[in-house]
Order: structure tokens, then C-alpha cells, then sequence
């Protein structure tokens, strides 16, 4: 939409552009709200954080009767060969529960897992196409996939493929789209609540109000100063995986505006990233910068040590922690290395051009090749690994098999083999965040809480701005969901009350 299009008058203003932001739009104008969404970045970079990802969803789902009617494109031969298996709501419960270390929000955590499995449904029947995530989720066994981890059915082309699909729905239901529309401040009073925000267009400082405003822009972590401030000395050494764009804005209007932060604010999402990506992310070559097949191998720092147990839990329930451990490391950054008996089980990301590895037909010649690395240290480490791998434990890629590796200062306690069989091959790797899990206090029904425990009239907030959900580490693929789950409710929300008391045009 041009700016002059632009209405000083709406029912539901929304403030971002990724998916949160997107299911907040679509919800509302289903509403019959009058909708504008303001992206404050260009057209080619829309989609915050949500661009970036590969789009899977962990979700509720009954068996293969819910992955054929979500995913319909599957062949018969497809679905002869794969176990779906099922993920119930007491799985998705035990996740949150587990991996928060039972800090997650209860009535939160209740609507995201009790939501989970009807938002496929709607997602899909707002044009967004599914399919199973074979190779990455289940991995072909004597020729039988069996899925693993709760996060079977992937978004068709990834990140890019839910955003565009969200786009082309929202337009196509009225939604106002506003590319470039950097949102500085709420209109907001302690009385009436907030009515509007002040938005840069056109290097224009323009007033929209409206019954209601959704903040769906993301969290801070692209703010290296907000990152030192709230995470921790290191953190803004970080490398960004995502949007450039989410640098806490909406966070501190909320703020402003009275609401209590919630969640941990000290915690973040972030995983083992490409050792030399760029800062921020990008899309021509951000989606090659993955490194999360360490289940597979060891990690060692410079001093030729492991520091994790590799093998702990898929990596669905360990990668976005894990991050964290290789920041800690001297000059932050590790080093990943695998034999030939596990390469063919690499995820795609480790054989494009966008690496920074060494491969060697000799362990000797591999160590020597990492002038970085005290050899001595890390040559004892995998004699003592090779060493401790239980032998007489099958290995299975797709089950938490207890080949382990015990004795060791750090313990290994799943998929452990030994590494002795060429070639042999070595990543480089380092922090990448995704996003922070701190945020704002919302209620069950999306609508910011303010300090005194009371709702904020007129201010939603959905996506990675919620706070309470995660805390240390998160599912692996509940984020997509919570933004989809949290934006659908807020815009529905948003939607009615703002109709209710709509302000003529």
C-alpha cells in the first residue's frame, strides 16, 4: 500500500510483519476489523524472524489420519513407509514442562498446547501448505522413516513459503500492508489507554489511531546493547540467525506505556551458528549457516575438550541451549567433528560452500589441521571417547538408543561412536541467536497486563513479545507455533473490542 493510502483511522493497528504479526491481521480482519499492518522493514526483507526459519511446527496431532489431511500432496508409498507415530497434548505438556525446568506460564502454556493442533487447520486453510519433514525429522531405517522429536510436518518452502503464504491471505482479506513503516511510540494516555501509534514513513512522522494495537515486531535480540544489558557480558558478540530489525522497540513502547515485563529476560534462544556468518541475517545465504547435527559427533573446545553431552536429547530439546555453552567458550567458538560412519546423516547446511571445515583421511592429519586447538588435549579426548562408547548398544538415529559414552568428565548419553573411521571432518562453529525469551505480561485473551495486574486498554501483544513461555531452552518448533497460536488469539481479541467501540473513518 502507498503511503498517501495511508488512513489517519483504523480499528486494529498491527506492528510488525512475520508471522505473528501476519495470523494477528488475518484474525482480525475475519473479525470484520478495518486492519493496517506496519512492517518496519522493506518489502524484499519482510517477515521478521519468522523469513528465517525452515518452518517447522510442533503441534498436537492424532497419527497419520491428521499428517494426510494437513500434508495431502503424500504418496501411498510415502505413507506405507513412515511411522508418523502421535504427539498428544500430554506429550506437549511434558516438553514445556521438562525444558523450562517447570517455569513455563501455566494458562499460557495450556492455550499454546491445547490451541497447537487446530492451528494447522487454520493455517493451512489460510494457504499454507504442509509436508513431512523426512531427513531432518525421521531418517530412513532398513527403508522406514520413523519421525521423532514432535515436530513431524514442516512448512512447504520453509520460512519464506508461511510468510509469502500469510501475505498473499492477508491482502486478499483487506489487510492495509505498509512496508518501511518504522513504529517509534504509542499513542497511549494512563486514562483512555492506547489509541494509535506515531509511525516514520516516507521519513514522515504520521499519527494512525485505532481501537486497538497488536505488537507483534519480535524481541531484542538484534540490540547488541539490550543483549549485553539483559543476557550478559559476551552476548553482543553474538551472531544474529534472523531479522536486523528486532531490536526491542515494541518492547520499550510497552514498557513505557506501563506494561510488566515478564518471562526470562536473562534467557534467549540460540544455537551453534557458522563460525563466520554474517552478523545479521540473510537470506541469500543464512539458511546455509546451520550446524545442529552435533548428536552425531563430538564438540570440543580450543583446548581440545568436550563441554556437552552431545547425546543428552534430540536435538529438538537441546540446539536452542546449546548456544549458549559454545559463547562460553574461549573466543566463542568450538569445533564439531565427525567420522565417515555418520556423514551421510549430516543435515544439507554442512555440504554447501557457506563452511568453515577441515576434512583429513587420518585423525592425526585432522588435528593438525586445527592450529587453533591444543592437539595433544583433543587427541587424548577422542582416545578416551573411542574408548568409553558402550559397544554392545545398537545405534539408532531415530530412537534416544543409550549408546553412551560414560566415565568422562562430561558424559555422553546417547548415539555415541567412535571416531576411527575415515574420512574425518571438523566444523567450525559459534553463537547464533534467535530470538530473547523476555517480554510483556499478556492475559488469556493477548491483552497486555500492566504493572498493577490490570489489562492495558486497547494493547495486544503476540509472538516473541510474550513473555512466560520459555525459560533456559524451548521445545525446538514451538516458536512458529506460539506466534501463530498468540497472534490468532490477539487479533480476535483486538478485533471485537476495538469494533465494539470503533472509531468512525
Amino acid at each position: 500500500m502507498e503511503p498517501r493510502n495511508l488512513k489517519s483511522n483504523y480499528d486494529v493497528v498491527v506492528v510488525g510483519g512475520g508471522n505473528a504479526a501476519l495470523c494477528a491481521a488475518i484474525s482480525a480482519a475475519d473479525e470484520g476489523a478495518r486492519v493496517v499492518l506496519l512492517e518496519r522493514a522493506s518489502e524484499s526483507e519482510r517477515g521478521g524472524n519468522s523469513t528465517f526459519t525452515d518452518g517447522k511446527y510442533r503441534a498436537v496431532y492424532n497419527g497419520v489420519e491428521d499428517v494426510v489431511a494437513l500434508a495431502p500432496g503424500l504418496t501411498e508409498d510415502e505413507i506405507a513407509n513412515s511411522d508418523f507415530g502421535e504427539y498428544t497434548e500430554a506429550d506437549f505438556f511434558d516438553d514445556m514442562m521438562r525444558v523450562t525446568q517447570y517455569r513455563t506460564d501455566p494458562d499460557l502454556c495450556e492455550i499454546l498446547v491445547r490451541s497447537s493442533r487446530d492451528i494447522l487447520f487454520w493455517l493451512k486453510k489460510n494457504g499454507v501448505r504442509f509436508m513431512p519433514n523426512f531427513g531432518r525429522q525421521a531418517y530412513r531405517v532398513d527403508g522406514r522413516f520413523k519421525f521423532w522429536g514432535g515436530t513431524t510436518l514442516v512448512v512447504a518452502d520453509g520460512g519464506p513459503g508461511l510468510v509469502d503464504a500469510l501475505y498473499r491471505t492477508a491482502e486478499a482479506k483487506g489487510v492495509h500492508i505498509l512496508y518501511e513503516a518504522w513504529v517509534r511510540e504509542l499513542i497511549h494516555d494512563d486514562v483512555s489507554g492506547t489509541s494509535g501509534v506515531v509511525v516514520k514513513v516516507n521519513d514522515e512522522m504520521r499519527r494512525i489511531h485505532a481501537g486497538a494495537v497488536i505488537l507483534a515486531c519480535g524481541s531484542f535480540e538484534g540490540n547488541a546493547e539490550w543483549r549485553a544489558r539483559y543476557l550478559g557480558p559476551g552476548w553482543d558478540l553474538a551472531k544474529v540467525r534472523g531479522s536486523r530489525y528486532n531490536t526491542g522497540d515494541g518492547l520499550a513502547m510497552a514498557l513505557k506505556a506501563g506494561a510488566q515485563p515478564y518471562g526470562h529476560w536473562s534467557g534467549c534462544h540460540a544455537t551453534a551458528w557458522e563460525r563466520y556468518a554474517e552478523d545479521f541475517g540473510d537470506m541469500a545465504v543464512t539458511p546455509q549457516y546451520q550446524r545442529h547435527s552435533y548428536t552425531f559427533g563430538i564438540v570440543v573446545n580450543s583446548a581440545g575438550h568436550r563441554f556437552i553431552d552431545e547425546g543428552a536429547d534430540f536435538r529438538n530439546y537441546t540446539y536452542a541451549k546449546y548456544g549458549q555453552e559454545v559463547l562460553r567458550q574461549p573466543g566463542q567458538v568450538a569445533w564439531q567433528i565427525y567420522d565417515g560412519k555418520v556423514l551421510h546423516l549430516l543435515t544439507d547446511e554442512y555440504r554447501t560452500r557457506r563452511v568453515t571445515k577441515v576434512r583429513a583421511d587420518t585423525l592425526e592429519d585432522l588435528i593438525a589441521q586445527l592450529d587453533e586447538v591444543d592437539g595433544a588435549q583433543l587427541a587424548r579426548t577422542i582416545s578416551e571417547f573411542n574408548a568409553a562408547v558402550r559397544k554392545d548398544v545398537a545405534f539408532d538415529p531415530n530412537t534416544k538408543d543409550g549408546r553412551s559414552a560414560n566415565g568422562l568428565p562430561v558424559p555422553r548419553s546417547n548415539w555415541a561412536n567412535p571416531i576411527d573411521t575415515p574420512p574425518f571432518e571438523a566444523y567450525a562453529v559459534t553463537c547464533g541467536v534467535t530470538f530473547t525469551f523476555g517480554g510483556v505480561r499478556i492475559s488469556t485473551e493477548g491483552q497486555v497486563i500492566d504493572t498493577n495486574q490490570r489489562p492495558i486498554r486497547g494493547l495486544y501483544a503476540a509472538g516473541e513479545m510474550v513473555g512466560g513461555l520459555f525459560y533456559f531452552n524451548y521445545p525446538g518448533a514451538s516458536g512458529l507455533t506460539s506466534g501463530s497460536v498468540f497472534g490468532r488469539l490477539a487479533g480476535r481479541h483486538a478485533a471485537r473490542a476495538a469494533v465494539e467501540g470503533r472509531v468512525p473513518a
